[in-house]
């Protein structure tokens, strides 16, 4: 299941989560994010149960994207307990990302 983060439940979704968190930066007209989309889908339902896969849209929820630092998209964050563990700017590929979730995973 793929979750969309807002500004009124990032606290409870993400940073309050009792399991990890990937959450992805992006907006409908970035070309780069568009093609990321199928590869979060699929981490979103492999990993459904283990890890929350969600984005935020960078358009409607600008302080989030301010509130990270967000400065290119996509841009993926890595969350646990409320802290980040990790970030990326830029696509990858599924084996990329799929190491980087086992890893949050592990942490």
């Amino acid at each position: 299941m793929e979750y969309q983060f807002t500004n009124e439940n990032f606290n409870e979704e993400v940073m309050n989560s009792d399991i990890p968190v990937m959450v992805d930066f992006y907006a409908d007209w970035c070309g780069p994010c568009q093609m990321m989309m199928p590869i979060v889908e699929e981490m979103a339902e492999k990993y459904d149960g283990k890890v929350k896969v969600g984005k935020v849209n960078t358009d409607q929820q600008s302080n989030l994207a301010a509130q990270f630092g967000v400065m290119s998209i996509p841009s993926f964050f890595f969350i646990k307990n409320g802290k980040v563990i990790g970030s990326t700017v830029g696509g990858m590929n599924k084996n990329d990302m799929a190491a980087r979730i086992d890893a949050l995973i592990e942490a």
